[in-house]
Order: structure tokens, then sequence, then C-alpha cells
């Protein structure tokens, strides 16, 4: 016990120290400063960050469990990332340089008006307190309990311990996110990424070894031989009719609603954009991009394969609660000096998606609401205060409520993704038809996000129809289109919007980011042909 808390107070104070060596000479009081980290970020920080931001306990503990249960093919909601990321890469992130946004809403504003921007606001506010912070604290929470056992150090319920483990988590986190902005979130991200993907892959290397007596291959093959369905990537689960509402991810849904979904979560998700937003330049923003897109390619060997690597070890033991299998895993296969070592990168991932969502919240609300409708005239200094406050507002709920989320009957991750529907197609329709759909007017924009919101939540939530969630993102995400055409059409506006370029930063595209684009696409294609048919 005392060798593994002491690993990971050293990696964790290294992790800070360094950080705050990286923010000496920043200025924090200053609006780019604190809410774009001085649009300073390069492409291997704005990687790292993107990648930590994006994945946290809800993937190492969801995903694992998911794939322990259901096999690989949870492995398209990362796999197909990388599509996304090129489209983010090619077309939408220089347009938002070029415009020199601070947060997404202020697009809506340009393209439409004032009050659409503050609707998808506050929606955006909703959805990170209610959905992503708690989850994230609660499976973090989970796997620091199952690995410490720190209700049996403590003589606590296991209960008290996870709430304990919550607040301890929260409270860093919130100090994090109040007092470094986010450059000091994106330099956390980096190492602390770094150390992920390093303890990450240590998981299923030490366990292969061990399985295949000191031979990589020869476990991975044994695993393999285990239970080949589980590596299979193409479900063919029912999406539409009865058992679709249980199905993880048909194979189907690729095509549908998924599209929409990773085009936004990786092309206009605030917490995810912002650290492009804040990049020193376009060639440095693509390489960020598309160096995320690599790593999405590679990160199933952290977050998928130790699952199918679990049910080789427990078989169907687990089944009950899947949540459990990732931290159960650890436990039995990693050495006891390096668990703390794993903690602290995991603390690491935990504080990097709650740093990113309270100061993407705290970026939206300072920039989105105080400025607009308080206080117009207010100083960048005071604009940095009342940010500040507002993550800790928004902390202070989350941590209130993340234990209450346990024990989702499809896992974590399913649950994250379910209610991100209530949010994300909804605004995924606007802002697409905001860049594509020249004629669709502000009425008729509003008329389609209030339609997507109440659709999805009647469809999915109250009616509970027999259709895979997915396929009814992509039923609303048409539906939304026609109803904001159809609108546009009664009340057009008289206004067609031009993006110009107002010199945030220097705009001179990476000239390898099209022959890094296709290398992405070809490698996505060759996981789903070599995978697809096997099992």
């Amino acid at each position: 016990m005392i060798i593994q808390l002491l690993s990971f107070i050293l990696f964790t104070a290294l992790v800070a120290g360094i950080s705050a060596w990286q923010l000496r000479k920043s200025q924090l009081n200053s609006k780019d400063g604190y809410f774009l980290g001085g649009r300073s970020l390069t492409g291997v920080v704005i990687a790292g960050s993107m990648l930590l931001t994006n994945i946290s306990t809800e993937h190492l503990i969801g995903m694992n469990g998911s794939a322990y249960k259901n096999g690989a093919i949870i492995i398209a909601w990362e796999v197909t990332s990388a599509l996304a990321l090129i489209v983010a890469a090619l077309y939408f992130v220089p347009r938002y340089l070029e415009m020199g946004l601070t947060t997404i809403p202020e697009f809506l504003e340009k393209r439409f008006d004032g009050m659409l921007r503050t609707i998808v606001a506050i929606l955006l506010i909703i959805s990170f307190v209610s959905t992503l912070l708690p989850i994230v604290l609660y499976t973090g929470a989970l796997n620091i309990e199952s690995i410490f056992e720190l209700s049996d150090i403590l003589q606590i319920s296991q209960v008290q311990g996870i709430w304990l483990t919550v607040l301890i988590v929260g409270t860093l986190g919130t100090i994090y996110a109040i007092f470094g902005g986010l450059k000091m979130v994106a330099h956390t991200d980096t190492i602390n990424g770094f150390g992920l993907l390093v303890a990450g892959l240590m998981v299923p290397i030490i366990a292969l070894m061990e399985i295949g007596n000191g031979s990589l291959f020869s476990g991975l093959t044994e695993v393999f031989n285990d239970a080949p369905e589980k590596f299979k990537v193409i479900s063919n689960e029912p999406s539409i009719g009865a058992g679709s509402r249980q199905s993880i991810l048909p194979f189907s849904v690729l095509f549908s609603g998924l599209i929409i979904n990773q085009i936004y979560f990786w092309t206009m998700h605030q917490s995810i954009i912002q650290r492009v937003l804040g990049a020193v330049s376009l060639k440095e923003a693509q390489k960020g991009l598309l160096f995320t897109g690599v790593l999405k390619i590679l990160i199933p060997l952290v977050i998928v394969l130790p699952g199918i690597i679990g049910f080789y070890y427990f078989g169907e033991q687990l089944y009950d609660n899947p949540d459990l299998v990732y931290p159960t895993l650890i436990k039995k296969v990693l050495p006891t000096w390096m668990t703390g070592f794993f903690v602290a990168v995991i603390v690491g991932a935990i504080l990097s998606t709650f740093n990113s969502a309270l100061n993407s919240a705290a970026t939206i609300f300072s920039v989105d609401f105080y400025q607009r409708y308080i206080n117009p005239d207010v100083t960048e200094r005071r604009l940095v205060y009342f940010g500040r406050a507002c993550s800790l507002a928004l902390a202070v709920f989350a941590i209130g409520i993340a234990p209450f989320i346990a024990n989702a009957p499809d896992g974590l991750y399913q649950l994250l993704q379910q209610l991100n529907g209530i949010f994300f197609i909804p605004i995924a329709s606007v802002l697409l038809a905001g860049f594509f759909v020249p004629q669709v007017s502000a009425m008729g924009a509003k008329a389609g996000l209030i339609f997507g919101l109440i659709f999805y939540v009647l469809m999915y939530f109250i009616l509970e129809v027999d259709i895979h969630f997915v396929h009814i993102w992509g039923i609303e995400f048409v539906l939304n289109m026609v109803i904001m055409i159809l609108v546009s059409q009664k009340y057009p506006d008289q206004e067609r919007f031009t993006i110009t370029d107002v010199g945030a930063v220097e705009m001179v595209p990476w000239k390898y980011a099209k022959m890094m684009s296709i290398i992405l696409v070809l490698l996505t294609v060759i996981i789903y042909v070599s995978l697809g048919s096997v099992g």
C-alpha cells in the first residue's frame, strides 16, 4: 500500500510541477489567456489534450465493460472518430480560426441571431453538468475505490468510499480548472495522455504475456481462440423492431445517426474544439486534429482489448456488473508498484475531462452570457473572475449528484451516449445547417432545435419505440432539416452570411494534412475489413 501511494503521489506531483512551470509566464487574467491558452497551443499539446479530454474513466471502465460483455463492436465509437477529425481539420477548423471564435455559440450569432446563440449556450451548460461531469466523476471514483479499496482501509462502506473519492477528485479538478485555465488543462492533459498510453498498454501487454507464458502473440492467440466472436467489429444486432432497444451498436447505425454524432462531437463540441480554437496557427491546429485521429485508431488497445481479455479470465462471472471488469483486471495483472502510477494516470484522465468541461462551461457562461447580457463593458480580468466562479458552482453541483448515477443497466458508457442524444443531434443539426444550407433562417433554426429536443425525448424515453437510439438520431436529423427548411421558407432572413478572416492566427495550412487524411481513411477501412468477419 505504501509503494502504491508513493508512486501515485510522485507522478501526480510531477505532472502538477511541469504544468505549473509551463504556466509561469502566462497571462491568465486576459480573455484569450485564460479561456484559449493565449492562442499558443501547438499540435502535440492539442492532440494530447483532445485525447485525454475525450478518454476518461467512462471509457476505461465503460467501454472495457461493454467489450467484456458484447465484444469489439463498441470499437466503432473510436475508429470512426478519425474520419470526423479529418472533416474537422480540412473544413470546420479553418473557418473557426478565420472567424476568431472563442465559443461555438458565437458562430450561431454571426450566422443566425443572438437568441439562438443563447439557447444553445444554455443547452451546452446543462449537458455538461447533467451528463458528462457526474458520470466522469462516478466512474473515476468506482475505479479508484476498486483498486485501492479505500472503504476497507478507512473502515467505511463502499458507498461512503465512492462519495469520499468523488469529493477529493472533484475538488482537485476544480482547483486545476479555476486557477490554471485552458493552458494548465492542456499541458496536464499532454503529460497524462502519454502516461495513459503507457500504463493503458501495459495492462493488455502484461496480461497477454502471462497468458502466453512469455509470448505476447501466443497470449493473443489463446484469448482469440477462447472467444473469437468477441473480436468481431460488425454487429448483427437488430436496429429496428424487437430487441433493438437492447442492442449495443448494430452495424447499420454507423451510416445513420453515428455519422452526425461523430461530426458534432469532433468538430463542434465546445470542450473538444476549444483546444483547437486556442491553436497558435491553422498548421498546428490541423496537426493536432490529425495526430488525434491516429491516437483514436490505436486507443482500442487500451479501452476495448482489456475487456476481451477480462472475458478470458473471468468468463461470465461479472456479466451482471461489467463496469467492475477493468478494475478487477488491473488488480489481477499489474504488479503492486505499478498500480499507484496507474491510479495517478486514471486520476489525470478524470481531471482532464472534468477540467475541460468546467473550463468550457465557464467560457460559454462568461462570453455568451455575462459579457453579452449582464456587463458588455466588463474588463477582461473581471470576465475571468466570473468564469472561475461559474466553474466552482458547476463543480459543486456535479460532485453532489455524481454518486447517484450508479447501476446503469447497459453500462455507464451506453448511458452517457443515450443522454448525449438529447443535446448533440439538435445542436448538430443547427450548426450543420448554418454551414451548408444557406436558405435556413434564424427562425427556421430555432424551430428545428426545439423540435429535435422534443422528438428524441418523446421517441426514446416516453414512447420507447423499438428503434435503436442511434437510428433515432439519424431520423431526428433528417426531420430537423426538413422543419428548418420549411419554416425558413415562411420566415426567411434578409441578409446572406459570409465568413471573413479577422486575422486571429496565421492561416497557412499544414502541407501534409491531406496525405494524413488519406492514411487515416485507409486504416479505418482496413480495421473493418480485417475484423468484420471474424468469429
